[in-house]
C-alpha cells in the first residue's frame, strides 16, 4: 500500500476543485510541425487509447539526429555518436554543477489516433555511470498551436551521477505535468492533444567514450471518459501464472529515505516480482549495499532504483518501467487496457500485468485496507472470472497471492472518478497499468502485444 501521500496525492487535489464544479479531469522552443511519423500506432476497441513507442533501426532513422547515431543488432540502439555539444548541469536535489557532454534525437510528430487529455511517456534505456537521459513531450493541440517541451524525466539507472527526477512547475493555460504526466487542466472545455513529439537528449562525462542507449521511447495518449463505474465484461478462460510473491511490508522501515520504507513500496516490489518472473534478477554486486540480514533486498534495490527525488516517492510509474528495462534484453512499457479482457489476453499468453488502483476497504473485498493509490500484479484468473493477484499489500509473502472479486477489481481499476472516505470526488488511474516483457516474444505474445499497441 502506498504512504499517506501517495503518487497521485497532488493530482487528486489539484482536480478535487474542479470536480465539485462538474469538471473533472482525466486523470523550450515550440515544437514545430515536422513530418508525421508512419502510421505504427494502435487504438483499443473503445478508441480510448493510442500507443506509439519507436523501437525499431526504421524508427530511429525517421527521426532527427544531432550527434547521435543507431546501434545497430537485433535490439536497435540510440547512442551517441559525436557530441552536439557540452552543457553545464546543476543537480537541484545535490546543489553539484557538472558539464556534461551531449547528443539529441527528436522523434517525428505522432499523430494520435485518440485527442488526447492526457499523455504518459515511458521509455528503455541502458545508463552505465557517468552517463544519464533527458526525455521531453510537446504536443499539439486541435486548433495547431504547440505547447512548450515538456520534461518528462531526467533519468539514470543508479544515483551517482545524477538524483533521477521528474520535474515540478511545468505547464502552459491548457495543460500541466504532474510528475509523470501531461494532463489537459479542463477536459470538459473540448480542449484535446491531437498529436506529440518526443525529445531524446543523452548525456556523458566530458571526454567519456561511454554512452547511454536507448532501446525504446513512446507515448500512451488516451481520453478516457469521467466515469464511477465501467461495463462489465464476461470472463475467459481460466489461468494462473507463476509469478514469484513479495510483500512490501516485511520491510515496513527499512531504508526510509526511499518514501519512507515498505509501507510505500507497492510499485518497485511489484515490478520486482515480475523482473524475477521472467528470470532477471540483481546480482550479489548489486545487493552489496543492502544490510546483510534482510529479507529479500532485491526489493529494496527496486526501490532505491525507482526513487524519484522531486516527487518523493518509488510510484513514478515511466520510473518503475525503466528500472525494469534495465535487466537483460526487457521491454516495459506504461500504458492503459480497456479492460480486464485485454489482462485476460496478455495473461493468456505468459504475460503477467501491473495495475493501479485506488478504493475504499469496502469496495474490494479482501483487501482488508483501502488506499488512495497501490500497485498490485494480476497474474491469472479463476474458472469463475475472479482476478488472481499478488498484493503487496500483505503480511508476508505466503499471503501475497489474492482472489479478487472480478466485478470490484475491474471497476475500481477502470474507473476515473470516485468517492473518498469523506464522500469528496477524487480520480482514478482509468486503467493505467505496466507491462514488461522480454525480448524476441514468442509469436502468440508478439499478436497480443501488437494488437494492444505494444509493438
Amino acid at each position: 500500500m502506498t504512504s499517506p501521500t501517495s503518487r497521485r496525492t497532488v493530482l487528486t487535489a489539484a482536480l478535487a476543485a474542479a470536480a465539485s464544479a462538474g469538471t473533472v479531469a482525466s486523470s523550450a522552443a515550440p515544437a514545430s510541425a515536422g513530418a508525421l511519423s508512419p502510421s505504427a500506432s494502435a487504438a483499443t476497441p473503445a478508441a480510448l487509447v493510442d500507443n506509439r513507442f519507436w523501437h525499431t533501426y526504421t524508427d530511429w532513422r525517421c527521426g532527427s539526429a544531432d550527434g547521435t547515431r543507431i546501434l545497430p543488432g537485433v535490439r536497435p540502439g540510440l547512442v551517441i555518436a559525436t557530441p552536439a555539444g557540452r552543457v553545464d548541469h546543476t543537480d537541484p536535489h545535490t546543489g553539484e554543477t557538472a558539464a556534461w557532454d551531449y547528443a539529441v534525437w527528436t522523434s517525428p510528430v505522432h499523430r494520435s489516433a485518440v485527442p488526447a487529455t492526457e499523455v504518459i511517456a515511458s521509455w528503455n534505456a541502458c545508463t552505465p555511470a557517468g552517463t544519464w537521459i533527458q526525455v521531453e513531450l510537446s504536443g499539439r493541440y486541435a486548433d495547431g498551436t504547440d505547447t512548450p517541451w515538456f520534461v518528462m524525466g531526467r533519468w539514470a539507472a543508479g544515483d551517482g551521477d545524477i538524483r533521477r527526477t521528474s520535474v515540478d512547475g511545468q505547464g502552459d493555460p491548457r495543460s500541466t505535468v504532474w510528475t509523470d504526466t501531461l494532463s489537459v487542466d479542463d477536459p470538459a472545455s473540448g480542449v484535446r492533444l491531437v498529436s506529440f513529439r518526443l525529445r531524446l537528449t543523452l548525456y556523458r562525462a566530458p571526454g567519456s567514450r561511454l554512452t547511454p542507449t536507448v532501446w525504446r521511447v513512446g507515448a500512451m495518449a488516451s481520453d478516457v471518459p469521467d466515469r464511477f463505474t465501467v461495463p462489465e465484461t464476461v470472463p475467459g478462460p481460466a489461468r494462473e501464472l507463476p509469478v514469484p510473491r513479495y510483500s512490501q511490508n516485511i520491510h515496513i522501515g527499512q531504508y526510509p529515505e526511499y518514501d519512507n520504507g515498505g509501507e510505500a513500496w507497492c510499485s518497485p516490489t511489484s515490478s520486482q516480482m515480475i523482473i524475477e518472473y521472467w528470470g532477471r534478477k540483481p546480482t550479489a554486486e548489486d545487493l552489496a549495499w543492502v544490510k546483510p540480514g534482510l529479507p529479500d533486498p532485491q526489493v529494496c534495490h527496486a526501490a532505491r532504483n525507482t526513487y524519484d527525488y522531486q516527487y518523493g516517492g518509488c510510484g513514478n510509474w515511466p520510473f518503475n518501467a525503466a528500472y525494469a528495462a534495465t535487466y537483460r534484453d526487457m521491454n516495459a512499457v506504461v500504458t492503459r487496457l480497456g479492460s480486464l479482457t485485454d489482462v485476460e489476453r496478455l495473461v493468456r499468453a505468459g504475460i503477467p500485468v501491473i495495475t493501479s488502483q485506488s478504493f475504499l476497504e469496502e469496495e474490494l473485498t479482501g483487501a482488508g485496507y483501502g488506499t488512495s493509490g497501490h500497485l498490485m500484479t494480476v497474474i491469472g484468473f479463476t474458472p469463475e472470472g475472479d482476478v488472481v493477484a499478488n498484493d503487496p499489500a500483505s503480511p508476508d509473502n505466503d499471503a501475497v497471492r489474492r482472489v479478487y472479486r472480478r466485478r470490484e477489481f475491474e471497476n475500481i481499476w477502470l474507473r476515473t472518478k470516485r468517492y473518498d472516505a469523506e464522500g469528496k470526488v477524487r480520480s482514478g488511474t482509468g486503467g493505467v497499468c505496466y507491462v514488461y516483457w522480454p525480448d524476441r516474444p514468442t509469436p502468440g505474445r508478439q499478436r497480443v502485444l501488437r494488437s494492444l499497441g505494444l509493438l
